[in-house]
């Protein structure tokens, strides 16, 4: 299984190479052109979206978008991900209780 590295963030000391193709003329140490470099590295970030890797990285996207909105925005990540998570174990209950009663009959 292959390690995962942790997203980029705009406090990384090393800068991006988006300075170098993208956001030349702007200053690298400026906090407002990193984090914007750093969105910059997540949209041209290329992954497989058909597998469990690639599923998790969007949750983790997901969860690191929340956090850095903050505020009531992440109440309602927060909320989103608990009506997920209801969702499933309701359908896991479903599919026990179908089974259970399948073998009992």
């Amino acid at each position: 299984m292959a390690a995962t590295s942790a997203p980029e963030s705009p406090e990384d000391d090393k800068p991006s190479n988006q300075f170098d193709d993208e956001l030349v003329g702007l200053d690298p140490d400026d906090p407002e052109a990193r984090a914007f470099a750093a969105h910059l590295d997540r949209q041209h970030r290329v992954r497989s979206g058909y597998t469990v890797e690639g599923y998790l990285s969007d949750v983790g996207d997901f969860a690191d978008s929340a956090n850095r909105l903050g505020g009531h925005y992440k109440l309602m990540a927060g909320l989103l991900v608990l009506l997920i998570l209801l969702g499933v174990t309701i359908t896991a209950w479903d599919a026990i209780v179908f089974v259970v009663t399948t073998f009992l009959r």
